[in-house]
Order: structure tokens, then C-alpha cells, then sequence
């Protein structure tokens, strides 16, 4: 069985940073992609925060690009995401993910609170 845990969520002031990580574990091979998504709960709307291939080449919502940092250590089936100067916006559940088996499997984390007020 495959299981994502995530960890490092909290309550930050604007403007501050967090850093958040997740862990897979299971029998995962061929990892093509793992990264961040973010849940809303107002509307469950979700969207794609930052990805990392193990080619180290990584992707960005317009959103986080400048302000986010993924890293990922596909040894250790590790990834995680260094958020800077962070907005009441931001605020959100974060959902780890990995998409693995040569991209036919995807795998989704229960996801960590992220709450950006003052």
C-alpha cells in the first residue's frame, strides 16, 4: 500500500515562511513527477502549486514562482516546498503528490493546513 504523510503546516503572519515536507512510503518505482497541490476549502477547488521531476526540473504556478521552492529527493521519496512571503491568500490545505509506475499510478497525500493571517 502506498501513503503519503505530510508534515510542517501551521499558522504564519503575511509575509513570513514555512517550509512543509512529505514522505512516501510503499513499494513506488519509476517516480516521473512529485509535488505540491493545494485544496481550498471554500469551494474544494484544487490547483497545482509546484512539481519536480528527477530530471530536477521543476514547475511552477505563476502564483508561486518566485516565491516557492520545491526540492524532492527521489531516493528517499521525499519532497518538499519552502514557501516565502506568504499571502492571506495562500492559505489552503497542501497535498503532497506523486505520480509513479511509469505515470500510471498518481498518489495523493491527506494534505497539511497552511493558514497565512494576522
Amino acid at each position: 500500500q502506498v501513503q503519503l504523510v505530510e508534515s510542517g503546516g501551521g499558522l504564519v503572519q503575511p509575509g513570513e515562511s514555512l517550509r512543509i515536507s512529505c514522505v512516501a512510503r510503499g513499494d513506488i518505482y519509476d517516480i516521473t513527477s512529485m509535488g505540491w497541490r493545494r485544496q481550498f476549502p471554500r469551494n474544494e477547488e484544487r490547483e497545482l502549486v509546484a512539481e519536480m521531476k528527477p530530471n530536477g526540473i521543476a514547475n511552477y504556478a505563476d502564483f508561486a514562482r518566485g516565491r516557492f521552492i520545491v526540492s524532492s529527493d527521489a531516493a528517499k521519496k521525499e519532497v518538499y516546498l519552502q514557501m516565502n512571503d506568504l499571502k492571506p491568500d495562500d492559505t489552503a490545505v497542501y497535498r503532497c503528490f506523486i505520480v509513479w509506475g511509469g505515470e500510471r499510478f498518481t498518489t495523493t497525500g491527506q494534505g497539511t493546513q497552511v493558514t497565512v493571517s494576522s
